[in-house]
């Protein structure tokens, strides 16, 4: 039942769908993908017969920069100054190499650079490290890369974002604190934002690819 003090999204992925570039082709859910190779084609879609409503996006060997994000197409309607908590389950399919990265969590409207995203608060691996990095921006103040001592791995992980202080955003990896030495303040935080799920590549041969099993957001209407 819809609260009228709150907006809520949650996605579990289930059912039959397709993921597009296009706008208007994904009847009967709220995401958009971009998708910059040109030669190449990456894959975005449902994992096959998945007990519990999985997407996977997924780089190919192509030998190009690839980026492709899973977002709500720059609709930004969750306001960043009220968000209250992101929650998802994510995983690696495959390995990474140094060619790599990946993203997610909320963010402004998107951009192929993570770090020049105006307001966001992330969960990132780059390159061959498979250590989660944390990160936020309100456009005011900047923490990147700060290290969650855990490593992204083919095994799901609970990702968690609690927002219910702006001045000291918190996270937590399958219920732990991480990163609780850096105080990520967002309280400049202003405008709407998304959630999003991004790998992307420079010009290599490497396949990288994550899956995601859900993504729940809360903000205050």
């Amino acid at each position: 039942m819809a609260d009228a003090n709150f907006i809520k999204f949650c996605d579990d992925f289930l059912g039959h769908r397709v993921y597009s570039a296009t706008a208007g082709s994904n009847v009967g859910h709220a995401w958009l993908v971009v998708d910059t190779s040109s030669g190449g084609t990456p894959t975005y879609a449902p994992v096959a017969d998945s007990g519990c409503g999985e997407v996977a996006l997924t780089l190919d060997n192509t030998n190009e920069v690839q980026n492709v994000c899973l977002a709500h197409g720059d609709k930004l309607t969750i306001p960043a100054a009220k968000l209250k908590r992101y929650k998802a389950r994510v995983k690696l399919s495959g390995t990474l190499n140094a060619a790599e990265m990946i993203a997610f969590g909320v963010c402004s409207a998107r951009n192929d650079t993570i770090d020049s995203l105006a307001v966001h608060a992330s969960f990132r691996v780059i390159g061959a490290s498979t250590t989660v990095l944390l990160e936020t921006d309100d456009a005011t103040t900047d923490k990147d890369d700060v290290s969650s001592g855990v490593a992204l791995s083919s095994t799901y992980k609970t990702f968690e974002i609690d927002f219910s202080d702006m001045a000291n955003v918190r996270f937590t990896i399958d219920g732990q604190p991480v990163g609780r030495s850096t105080t990520f303040d967002m309280s400049a935080a202003s405008g709407n934002v998304q959630p999003y799920f991004q790998i992307q590549k420079s010009a290599a041969t490497s396949t990288g690819s994550i899956t995601a099993d859900y993504v729940d957001i809360e903000a205050r209407r």
